[in-house]
């Protein structure tokens, strides 16, 4: 095995520490206003709106692909039907746990009444086991998800 040359070495870990890394994904924080857990929630109750929670973690590659999806256009549009939640499950487990309603697989998509209830009966299509991870890479999959929360809450 060959090994760089230290300035090669030097001059790659540098660009590794200048990148900008996204922890668990680039989730569009500019186009979808994510709120913490206990804000949201609040709003949700105030301006009676139902509630699109997400458990995720920083180091999930199934987290990463999915934060992906909140850039489609459609999601971004959909979302401001919602109060939007991203829950960090490793750094607030508990929370993580409150909503491991099948489990404690990530990410896992719920959707929550206004009053911040889990809507257990909405959940991905066609899915026996993990049943709240949604098609990491396809929104369409959140966005049904998304349309049945809207109709079941209007």
């Amino acid at each position: 095995m060959k090994t760089l040359p230290p300035i090669a070495a030097a001059l790659a870990l540098m660009l590794l520490v200048a990148a900008p890394a996204f922890a668990g994904g680039d989730w569009n924080d500019a186009g979808v206003k994510w709120m913490p857990y206990k804000e949201g929630i609040a709003e949700a109750k105030k301006k009676d709106k139902p509630v699109c929670l997400i458990v995720y973690t920083d180091w999930c590659p199934h987290c990463t692909n999915y934060s992906g999806v909140f850039h489609d256009p459609k999601v971004v549009e959909m979302s401001k039907n919602f109060v939007m939640i991203r829950l960090n499950g490793d750094q607030e487990k508990d929370l993580s746990k409150q909503f491991a309603v099948d489990g404690g697989y990530i990410p896992r998509t719920l959707f929550l009444s206004p009053d911040g209830k889990v809507d257990p009966a909405i959940h991905a299509q066609g899915r026996d086991k993990f049943m709240y991870f949604y098609d990491e890479k396809n929104p369409a999959s959140v966005l049904a998800g998304m349309e049945e929360a809207k109709k079941k809450f209007d």
